[in-house]
């Protein structure tokens, strides 16, 4: 271990909800003394950027309740539990949240966007000659519409501050550094 690690004593969850609870760790610093964590707990998600064979993005215009806004979007959800593979899982939130359906879909990068205060991890997938095969089959508590667009106008928004999903501005970064 580092001389740097905490040592975690005791661990118990003071929330859940659907989607994520808050955790509580005792734990040790490494000077020797002792002090509380608390952080969101929540699964994994992926993240799909899905190119029509037109070269067209798809994206989702989401209502977001935590900012009040609809914030424009790459299709992305939480993996299930018995979620094995996580090319299964995008391949199945591109589906549900747009009706479209990726050939293959390829690994692109993994991130912890917050890693402070949550223990979340983003697997991000590139969705290759994404067709519209059906229409959404949404959660309850979804509220998206579909589109597409040219990948630079998603860099333009982006420029402009008309993309503040952190997932989708991540995105877009690995999608043009990588």
């Amino acid at each position: 271990m580092s001389d740097l690690a905490w040592e975690t004593l005791d661990s118990d969850t003071d929330y859940a909800c659907p989607g994520f609870s808050v955790t509580r760790d005792s734990v040790r610093y490494p000077d020797g003394s002792e002090g509380e964590f608390h952080y969101v707990d929540e699964p994994a998600s992926v993240v799909v950027l899905p190119f029509t064979p037109e070269d067209e993005v798809v994206v989702i215009e989401e209502w977001r309740q935590a900012v009040g806004r609809i914030n424009l979007g790459f299709p992305a959800g939480n993996a299930e539990p018995d979620d094995d593979d996580l090319a299964a899982a995008a391949h199945r939130e591109l589906r549900e949240e747009t009706g479209y359906v990726a050939d293959e879909v390829e690994r692109l990068a993994v991130a912890e966007p917050a890693n402070g205060f949550t223990n979340a991890v983003h697997h991000y997938f590139v969705g290759v000659d994404c067709i519209r095969n059906g229409g959404q089959d949404l959660d309850h508590n979804e509220s998206i519409r579909v589109d597409t667009t040219e990948l630079d106008h998603l860099r333009e928004r982006l420029r402009e501050g008309g993309i503040r999903d952190g997932r989708t501005a991540l995105g877009l970064f690995y999608y043009d550094a990588l």
